[in-house]
Order: C-alpha cells, then structure tokens, then sequence
C-alpha cells in the first residue's frame, strides 16, 4: 500500500513537470521562466526516479 502512495507521488512529480516546464516555455519571460524551468526539470528528475524505484523494485505481498 505504501508503494502505490508513493507512486502517485512520482506520477503527480511528473504532471508537475509537464505543467511548469509548458508554464515556463509559452507564458513565462526572463529570469522567471529560467526559474520555473529549473522546478520542473527538477521535479520531473525526481518524479522519474521515484517511478523507476517502484517499477524495479518489483510487486509486493
């Protein structure tokens, strides 16, 4: 049960990303969307590492 609280984690990390890194190229200008930028390719890091820890490291019982 933990291991699927901890996949939506990664899973809402990701939609994070999607949403910050589309922010940041089609809204944002200048510094702010350097910033923002940085937030999502961050998240979307830390998202993929969370998924690729629950995918390998198997089923449980």
């Amino acid at each position: 049960m933990l291991k699927m609280y901890i996949s939506f984690a990664g899973i809402i990390l990701l939609f994070l990303a999607m949403g910050l890194i589309w922010l940041s190229r089609r809204k944002l200008k200048g510094w702010l969307a350097g910033v923002v930028s940085l937030l999502a390719y961050l998240s979307l890091v830390s998202g993929a590492l969370i998924i690729i820890y629950i995918v390998f490291t198997g089923p449980t019982r």
